[in-house]
């Protein structure tokens, strides 16, 4: 005997209810339209006001993020990642390479001011946008990711230890923010580039 059949009003107030499942995305971009640029600056703004993600105490303007955010893109040490949910910019991160004249550091890249905005938190966009600059920096041979953080983000700091990255020190006066001085913590993680000897054998573990 076959399952007798919803009614369509219930079926219909089911569907009505199956979440939303949001699109979660993570780009670099080497230019921005003045829509997408207008969205990052208000992301921004909002994850400076918040107390996370950049070294601004204060909020900015679009004015004086878009300069920024412009000069970014012409470094050629650095990359800027953008991190979309339904499409909308909420975030960044940037991804920094040695110069080519420090050659003793040249395996290793620094990932900085990396934040996703208050409001669209909770996706896991902020995993997905870290991941993402790992990859690049191991697809671009680097061997060490390196970040610092203030002790004061501590919802950063749990997502950067869960995620694999090592505390090695802490720098007791890092920061100053709101006329307090405050710690700073250190980090590191090793990545395999794909391609030749493993990290461990190049040093030397």
């Amino acid at each position: 005997m076959s399952a007798p059949k919803e009614p369509p009003a219930l079926a219909g107030f089911v569907e009505a209810r199956t979440p939303h499942r949001p699109e979660l995305s993570v780009e670099r971009v080497t230019e921005l339209d003045d829509h997408d640029m207008a969205e990052l600056c208000e992301a921004t703004d909002a994850a400076i006001i918040e107390g996370g993600g950049f070294g601004w105490i204060e909020p900015q303007g679009r004015a004086a993020l878009q300069r920024h955010f412009r000069g970014v893109m012409l470094v050629p040490e650095r990359e800027l990642f953008i991190a979309r949910l339904d499409g909308l910019v909420v975030g960044s991160a940037q991804l920094v390479r040695p110069p080519r004249n420090n050659e003793a550091q040249a395996f290793g890249a620094t990932l900085t001011h990396a934040y996703i905005a208050p409001y669209a938190r909770g996706h896991g966009l902020a995993r997905l946008m870290i991941r993402r600059v790992e990859e690049r920096a191991a697809s671009l041979g680097h061997r060490v990711v390196n970040l610092d953080v203030r002790e004061t983000q501590t919802t950063a700091i749990a997502l950067f230890e869960t995620l694999g990255y090592e505390r090695w020190g802490t720098h007791p006066a890092y920061a100053r923010v709101n006329g307090r001085t405050v710690a700073g913590h250190f980090y590191y993680k090793l990545l395999e580039p794909g391609r030749g000897r493993s990290t461990g054998q190049v040093m030397g573990r």
